[in-house]
């Protein structure tokens, strides 16, 4: 059998060297900061790309089968179907989205799975251009009346819609002696994103050998951890965890995070704004289903995918577990990486150094959820204006992160979302509708797994509702007084129902941790060892959250039309 191409290779050059065993990965700055451009959500130049002229007229044969409706699946299938391919999306589930998605419960509630906040595009003066897609005008976003609250012991912070400037006026209030301190952490991450701005408009086309003389906020961010960008200009340990309130957005506490992770897309959601489509995320996902079958493609539901077809190192199609088998140019898993190769693919020993190197990361946080339908307005009676709230039981996040990987309960911090505060009819007059969640790791609920599996799920239930009194009792505590008199539904959702719905491997919902040893460019790029095979979503570059996933599928299609010449 031919040799599977080198799995340390990966398109990049040679300015920095890691050991990987067997493997030798080089990395270069000009690879880095193409992916921080796709992070950053420079524009798709979609002239660039070629269009088809004619598609396989076998039935079961396409250019492209994409593994998964997650919106990485669903933006890379629309950007096939957009340029005229012949592609189709399977997914396990009775509805597309991954976790862009909704359900229904009894008495007029309809609960989001995931979505809080997201960063939309302008057009006309209106917030509802999705990047990468122009076309998709039929998904109504709206403003969140403040960003979001972030709640500590002693500090109770806003920071508004669009307002950079009064969140920073905010925290100089609270910090007085940190004032030029602030000011300057957040001239840096404002300056980060202004590099980003420059080299996008410059095409990528500069001089390497003044890259640091030109773009030098950018380059600091090579390697450096969110917590050490802080500690260039903070010192208050309190100022320090209420700057990184957000980091349950991206899963690691300050010290493992990377900067750019951290800096980039938080300087945009202050300065640009949070927005939430109307009819929840599951419009989002509808809206791409409908693009991709209006141009010819195929999404089919209920349809999981069991087996990746390959041969002497090259996929060819992909089977389900009805039996039917599809054959494509291009297979595109935006199933979890580590499934992908461990579950889909025939082990193969070739596939060793790529394995031994995926073994290395670590797969990020899963979720505890209540969803909860309350049978009277409790957030209008109290007062509460907020949509998306932060509660922090301490000022110690790297605390608070092994609290969360250990599952312990004993840390009173959640999230809330009150969403009856972005629009009237959110919910049924007269209710409320509301989640609340903490992040948490997988390992707690592994020893209920098998039991789970097999339907057995009275230990899993006693736990679940143990977790979940604790935390409704502490939200009502801190934040909503009444709200256990006040339940008229309850749907509880823990790391396992987040792998029973989506297939993610220990229920992640940002894929890989954002390390900085595992952030642009060495995060796991779309292109495979398997020629043929490729990866979409927050598994791979750029990672998680919704602007990450649909960047990645479309990187993934242009990986593809390189490879396609």
């Amino acid at each position: 059998m031919p040799p599977i191409p080198d799995a340390g290779v990966w398109n990049l050059g040679a300015d920095r060297t890691y050991s990987d065993g067997s493997t030798v990965m080089t990395i270069n700055r000009r690879d880095w900061l193409r992916s921080a451009l796709a992070l950053a959500g420079a524009p798709i130049e979609w002239s660039s790309f070629p269009v088809a002229h004619a598609a396989p007229a076998d039935p079961d044969q396409f250019d492209a089968v994409v593994i998964g409706s997650g919106l990485g699946g669903l933006g890379c299938a629309a950007a096939f179907a957009r340029q005229g391919f012949k592609v189709l999306v399977l997914e396990q589930h009775n509805k597309p989205g991954g976790y862009a998605t909704a359900f229904e419960r009894p008495g007029g509630f309809v609960f989001d799975v995931s979505l809080h906040s997201t960063v939309v595009g302008e057009r006309d003066g209106v917030r509802n251009l999705i990047g990468g897609f122009p076309e998709i005008e039929d998904v109504e976003f709206v403003p969140h009346p403040s960003l979001y609250r972030a709640i500590f012991p002693h500090h109770d912070i806003r920071a508004g819609e669009r307002d950079l400037t009064g969140y920073i006026r905010t925290l100089g209030e609270s910090f007085p002696e940190e004032r030029e301190g602030i000011q300057a952490l957040f001239d840096e991450m404002a300056a980060v994103s202004g590099d980003i701005a420059r080299y996008s408009a410059a095409g990528g086309k500069v001089d390497m050998s003044r890259m640091a003389a030109e773009y030098p906020h950018l380059m600091a961010c090579y390697g450096r951890t969110w917590g050490a960008m802080m500690d260039k200009h903070l010192k208050d340990p309190k100022l320090k965890a209420i700057a990184s309130c957000l980091w349950a957005y991206y899963g690691l506490p300050p010290s493992k995070l990377s900067s750019f992770y951290y800096a980039l897309p938080t300087i945009q959601y202050l300065e640009e704004g949070g927005y939430y489509p109307k009819g929840r995320s599951q419009t989002i996902s509808n809206a791409f289903v409908k693009f991709i079958e209006r141009r010819g493609g195929k999404v089919l539901l209920n349809a999981r995918v069991e087996k990746i077809l390959a041969k002497d190192g090259a996929a060819y199609g992909v089977k389900t577990a009805g039996g039917q088998e599809y054959k494509a140019r291009a297979v595109i898993s935006n199933a979890n990486a580590y499934d992908t190769f461990h579950k889909l693919l025939e082990p193969d020993s070739r596939l060793a150094p790529y394995l031994a190197r995926m073994d290395r990361f670590s797969a990020s946080l899963s979720t505890f959820i209540i969803f909860l339908g309350l049978k009277q307005d409790l957030v209008r009676k109290l007062g509460l204006r907020d949509t998306e709230i932060f509660y922090a039981a301490g000022y110690d996040p790297e605390a608070g992160y092994q609290a969360a990987l250990n599952a312990d309960m004993n840390d009173a911090s959640f999230g809330a979302a009150l969403y009856d505060n972005l629009f009237e009819g959110y919910s049924p007059a007269g209710k409320n509708t509301l989640t609340l969640l903490k992040i948490q790791g997988y390992d707690h609920w592994k020893p209920f797994e098998e039991a789970y599996r097999r339907g057995d799920k009275a230990a899993y239930r006693k736990e679940k509702e143990r977790m979940a009194e604790i935390l409704i009792r502490d939200a009502e505590r801190v934040l909503l007084p009444g709200l256990s008199q006040a339940i008229e539904v309850k749907d509880i959702a823990t790391p396992l129902t987040n792998v029973r719905y989506t297939g993610n491997y220990r229920g992640a919902i940002y894929g890989w941790d954002q390390t900085v040893d595992n952030s642009q460019p060495r995060r796991l790029p779309q292109v495979t060892p398997i020629r043929n095979l490729y990866l979409s979503g927050a598994w791979t570059s750029p990672g998680g959250g919704y602007g990450g996933v649909l960047a990645s599928g479309l990187q993934c299609f242009a990986e593809v039309m390189k490879q396609w010449g």
